[in-house]
């Protein structure tokens, strides 16, 4: 219980941390895309359902920005550190990481794999406060799972969100660089490769499921991912890339809940 404890609150502290870094580093871009899109942000996208870009829109100064990304920072990487000092240094790593991204917006499209890195880190880090030596096979396909998910569920449809306010701005990302036909078919590609590592995943992960959860385990990555990823490509409408944003960003709860049940299980 301890260890579940720590985690989550050096997971959350991470995730703000991390998440804080971007709006600080992409502070001017951001208020440029906010002026090249009127202040205006579409009403069904999830990354929008609250505040998005507080501190582009002036609701937070810079120099509370930092702060709060400094604390938040301070948090995760104290916790990391007595979960697993290896867990440290993929945090730290996971901070470059991201900041590198952001600085990539107008020099390569090719940034998105950056990001798939990005998010990959939490989860190996999430191994790591567990067991100090996992399995190279588990961990490796736990990383190409979750980039596919995020390269396809997550970062090309936030940048299709974003498509006409990067033009303008002369960004280089993927519906930009290379158009909707080949990023709807880049979605797709990505998503089926992970409901696929999924089911490979499922067979090597410590912890065993039930035929059961295992068949809700993919049916979740076909509803949740590859459906909503079939109409972006058959459509190329952006509202379809927004919605599958949005359910995209519910499977690995899905996941989550399906693995507390086969624990449940078990015990």
């Amino acid at each position: 219980m301890g260890v579940i404890a720590l985690g989550l609150l050096t997971v959350f502290a991470g995730y703000t941390a991390v998440y804080a870094l971007n709006d600080v580093v992409d502070y001017r871009v951001d208020q440029e895309k906010l002026k090249a899109a009127g202040g205006r942000e579409k009403p069904d996208y999830l990354d929008a359902a609250l505040v998005r870009h507080p501190l582009a829109q002036g609701r937070v100064s810079l120099t509370e920005g930092v702060l709060w990304t400094v604390a938040w920072a301070a948090v995760a990487l104290v916790g990391a550190y007595f979960l697993n000092p290896v867990c440290a240094y993929i945090f730290v790593a996971g901070c470059i990481l991201e900041a590198i991204y952001c600085l990539l917006l107008r020099v390569s499209h090719l940034r998105t794999l950056v990001s798939g890195l990005v998010k990959t880190l939490g989860g190996v880090a999430a191994v790591f406060a567990v067991n100090p030596h996992p399995a190279p096979g588990f961990l490796l396909l736990l990383v190409l799972w979750l980039f596919t998910w995020e390269i396809g569920g997550q970062n090309i449809p936030a940048d299709w969100h974003d498509v006409e306010e990067d033009q303008r701005l002369g960004a280089r990302t993927i519906p930009v660089r290379l158009g909707p036909d080949r990023a709807a078919a880049l979605i797709l590609a990505a998503l089926a490769l992970s409901v696929a590592l999924s089911v490979a995943l499922l067979t090597v992960a410590p912890l065993r499921f039930s035929p059961l959860l295992a068949g809700l385990a993919v049916a979740a990555g076909v509803c949740l991912l590859l459906l909503p990823a079939l109409r972006l490509y058959r459509t190329l409408d952006p509202a379809r890339a927004a919605a599958l944003f949005n359910l995209a960003s519910a499977y690995p709860l899905a996941m989550l809940s399906l693995a507390l049940a086969a624990l449940l299980t078990v015990s």
